[in-house]
């Protein structure tokens, strides 16, 4: 007590003109002191207890739907920095969140958790969200506006209808079995034949089967009924049935989360990343023991089926594979409740996804290389355009990489070891098309990283042309 009277004193002295430069520090300490001892003003409980579980909320929405943790981290911070909780910090494991908000010296910090409990895909729900947070960044709505915006957007029904989401599927697995080389009568067998799936997956989702077993179910009937082609048309029938399975591989692991898990990789957020890429290869495994139970009941049944055939030459089809190729991701788009808006960008980056892929092929690249150099102008295209043109750019990159996916070479890759005992060009195949994946998914992180620059310049470019009543960049 007699240390604070004193230096109170000396300031005293230093405001009338007094004192020389020690009495001048003792005087600043002093006028510091409060503060170091009782720090800045702390919000309240409440406000911090809205703010985080508004954030908590939103970061949820977005794991649920495949975005990357980075992201998911970005958009909180940014929504607690402008609700005015600047000093969080968020982590981020698959399936929990965590949000802590730090309070100064005289109040504890406040610490939450929300567990992502299921995934789903829906890209209107996803970009409501995002454009919610552009409006909380701006500083246009409340904590209490912005929740019940939310509530609305959490609680909205599917924008399509559930046949709506079925027609798309057989329409994405009609698309890619013309893009593997079949014709129309085949292409309407992988239609219908994905429609059952759909179907079946939908009845033993409601009894809350495992997804893996969903997995299983779905890769034998594609099987199932390509082997029952196989049989009604005997050996002198011209249909390839093998593309049957190889458009219900490529409509199976269109929903996994490939890109977010090498996103989450590079960007170090390695258990993040250790638990998609735990999910993704259980559900494969899932979808691998579904078709090789079929592959070796049709051996025992006297109807095998063959490797099938390679892709025909990209020269004389490369036309029909762009627009195969736009049909899958404007399909994939429309099966995963895209708006309008996006689903016309994702038939553009399919057909740019193929026609460059197929450039490169014509050039004398591997399929690897040509799998990352499409993956990456999709994800250069779409990280610059989707944010100015409001949607996500999730939807565009996930989307476009699917007629990409190598559905054709997973089947070959376990017809060699099931069927054929060939281990050597098995392992070969399985290797080349884990190999295409993984391209697809770098390539994607990687434009997106190199559409950053260009994007900061665009916004940059806005401004300066746009003169001093130009309010901020368009996001």
């Amino acid at each position: 007590m007699g240390v604070v009277v004193g230096l109170a004193f000396r300031a005293f002295r230093v405001r009338r003109g007094e004192g020389g430069e020690a009495d001048q520090r003792a005087a600043g300490r002093a006028a510091i002191m409060p503060t170091m001892l009782y720090g800045p003003e702390v919000p309240d409980d409440a406000s911090v207890h809205q703010v985080l579980d508004l954030a908590l909320r939103i970061g949820e929405l977005q794991m649920a739907s495949g975005a990357g943790a980075a992201d998911v981290t970005s958009t909180m911070l940014t929504v607690t920095n402008a609700l005015g909780m600047p000093s969080c910090e968020v982590d981020v494991i698959f399936t929990s969140i965590t949000i802590c908000c730090h309070r100064g010296y005289t109040a504890a910090p406040v610490t939450t958790t929300r567990v992502v409990r299921s995934r789903s895909m829906d890209y209107t729900r996803l970009a409501e969200v995002e454009r919610l947070v552009r409006r909380i960044a701006r500083g246009g709505l409340s904590t209490e506006q912005a929740r019940l915006v939310l509530d609305e957007i959490s609680s909205a029904p599917h924008p399509y209808p559930r046949w709506v989401a079925t027609l798309a599927w057989s329409g994405m697995a009609a698309a890619v079995a013309v893009l593997l080389g079949g014709g129309l009568l085949l292409a309407v067998i992988a239609a219908l034949a994905t429609a059952l799936i759909d179907r079946i997956g939908r009845m033993v989702n409601r009894i809350a089967l495992p997804f893996f077993f969903q997995q299983v179910i779905g890769g034998a009937l594609a099987t199932g009924i390509a082997l029952g082609v196989n049989a009604l048309q005997g050996s002198e029938g011209s249909l390839r049935p093998t593309l049957v399975i190889a458009a219900g591989i490529v409509v199976l692991l269109s929903g996994l989360s490939l890109v977010g898990a090498v996103q989450d990789a590079i960007t170090g957020f390695n258990v993040t990343a250790a638990g998609r890429a735990m999910e993704i290869t259980l559900m494969t495994i899932g979808l691998v023991i579904g078709v090789v139970l079929v592959l070796k009941l049709g051996v025992v049944l006297g109807s095998p089926l063959t490797v099938g055939e390679p892709i025909p030459p990209l020269l004389a089809h490369l036309p029909a594979m762009i627009a195969a190729g736009a049909a899958t991701s404007f399909c994939f788009a429309l099966a995963s409740y895209a708006t309008l808006r996006t689903l016309f960008l994702a038939g553009l980056a399919g057909a740019a996804g193929m026609a460059s892929y197929g450039a490169l092929m014509l050039i004398g690249t591997d399929m690897i290389v040509a799998s990352a150099g499409a993956a990456a102008l999709i994800g250069f295209v779409g990280g610059v355009v989707a944010r100015r043109l409001k949607v996500s750019p999730l939807a565009i990159a996930v989307s476009g990489i699917t007629p990409l996916l190598p559905g054709l070479t997973t089947y070959q890759a376990l017809f060699k070891l099931t069927v054929d005992q060939d281990v050597a060009g098995g392992m070969q195949a399985l290797f080349l098309a884990l190999g295409i994946g993984l391209a697809l998914a770098a390539g994607v992180v990687l434009g997106e990283y190199l559409a950053q620059p260009v994007r900061t310049g665009l916004s940059r470019l806005e401004r300066r042309l746009a003169g001093p009543r130009f309010s901020g960049p368009l996001r």
